[in-house]
């Protein structure tokens, strides 16, 4: 039997194991804009608009609000935001620091935004895709979950500084939560926190460690969810509707839209940047 709100026939994909079919093998790697634009309009949705592409598997008479208008930008809007992350003479993209503590941290006036979550969520792979236009930007993946221990500082122009904090869950580090608890109060230009969940086993009991202090401390933040290309498509609809349904009903200060991304095929990598873009003030006329 189908899951709620899924077409016929879609609940027998929640039992396939996940296969990356041909547009996960043809964009496997980073794709400039124009490439992208170049795409049938299909492909290009699955690309660029990952949460339109589930949304057409969903029942017309039961369709949850996956709030897809909240943040829908333009394909200009989108390669205007490719410009900020693409390296130049002119535009440095770079490494600056770490720290362990929010004493230690750069004293920069730019926006910040901070990507927190699970040991093994796919953190690091996902900073690395959406660097992928300044290759020399060394962003360190490990096969060993939780190798990040610092908070790691990169700028990306004179636009925004993007900052890759220390996983919780398996190997995080002892001060964890003294560290991150202090950097999410207490630092003055973050704009938003980035919350990854893995798509392929949805939201855990250790998630709820950053859930609850992004709430307490009334801080705005947005969930995305990372290892879209390991799912089968019904399953992943699954995990989407739940998570949905979270925020929809148990969350005050999370953004309503989820970001469903993948650093193997970058599927919803321009999106993910056109939002950090904007949400840094960077797309304003």
């Amino acid at each position: 039997m189908a899951a709620p709100g899924l077409l016929p026939g879609m609940g027998r994909l929640l039992e396939m194991p996940a296969v990356l079919g041909r547009l996960s093998r043809a964009y496997s790697k980073s794709h400039a804009i124009a490439e992208v634009l170049q795409l049938p309009k299909r492909q290009l949705t699955k690309l660029v608009f990952p949460l339109q592409e589930l949304e057409r598997y969903l029942l017309p008479d039961s369709k949850p609000d996956l709030h897809l208008d909240t943040f829908d930008p333009s394909l200009e809007d989108i390669a205007r935001a490719e410009s900020f992350f693409t390296a130049s003479a002119r535009n440095r993209v770079e490494y600056l620091s770490s720290a362990v503590r929010l004493d230690h941290a750069p004293d920069l006036p730019r926006p910040e935004v901070c990507f927190i979550g699970r040991s093994n969520v796919g953190k690091s792979s996902l900073i690395k895709a959406l660097f992928s236009l300044a290759p020399e930007v060394e962003v360190r993946v490990s096969k060993n979950p939780g190798h990040t221990k610092k908070m790691n500082f990169f700028k990306v122009g004179k636009f925004f500084t993007l900052v890759d904090m220390p996983g919780y869950g398996y190997r995080a580090p002892e001060d964890f939560v003294d560290m991150v608890e202090t950097y999410l109060k207490e630092r003055k230009n973050l704009m938003r926190t980035f919350l990854l969940i893995d798509s392929v086993v949805g939201i855990q009991k250790a998630d709820d460690i950053a859930i609850e202090m992004c709430e307490e401390f009334a801080l705005p933040y947005v969930m995305v969810l990372t290892k879209i290309d390991k799912s089968s498509k019904g399953h992943l609809l699954k995990q989407v509707l739940q998570i949905q349904k979270f925020v929809d009903t148990k969350t005050q200060g999370c953004f309503p839209q989820l970001f469903p991304v993948s650093a193997v095929t970058y599927s919803g990598i321009h999106l993910l940047r056109c939002f950090i873009a904007n949400i840094t003030g960077n797309l304003k006329d």
